[in-house]
């Protein structure tokens, strides 16, 4: 078989698929992205994964959870979380649904992030303030979340 027949057959496409997909959870869009540039025909590509999604073998809710899951052990926070999975092309209502679903206490992971990288005293000067809410600004979470995690006291 050529590469023009083998870029083309549905079982290769498959193949392909299944074994990206047994490495990790994978979106239906991020999917048919990867195989299209491994070379495969979009058209049969996306045939192949609207059957695999058919027998439950690709779920976009389970990688959803997953990435949202993994983020969060990460130490990422839900503003993160979401722009990461727009750019996977997730509708913003999945992901919505997701993060509610993980019950994620968002300020009391800012808090530990913060500690975990600053310790626990609280900063000693405006600019130390400043820098620790850049760090959490960046990891992802919102703003009354940050506020809380560089001002609060230690129990």
């Amino acid at each position: 078989m050529n590469d023009e027949e083998r870029f083309s057959n549905p079982v290769e496409v498959r193949k392909k698929a299944m074994d990206l997909l047994a490495r990790r959870e994978h979106g239906r869009v991020e999917l048919v992205r990867k195989l299209e540039k491994a070379g495969f025909d979009g058209d049969v590509a996306v045939g192949a994964i609207e059957t695999l999604t058919a027998e439950g073998l690709q779920s976009d809710q389970r990688f959803v959870e997953a990435f949202v899951q993994s983020r969060i052990n990460q130490g990422k926070g839900p503003v993160r979380i979401q722009a990461e999975l727009v750019e996977r092309d997730v509708s913003a209502g999945q992901i919505d649904a997701v993060l509610e679903e993980t019950g994620q206490d968002w300020y009391a992971l800012a808090r530990e992030i913060r500690r975990k990288k600053f310790g626990s005293e609280q900063p000693a000067d405006f600019k130390e303030k400043a820098r620790q809410m850049r760090f959490l600004q960046y990891r992802g979470f919102e703003t009354d979340q940050i506020k809380l995690a560089v001002s609060a006291h230690e129990e």
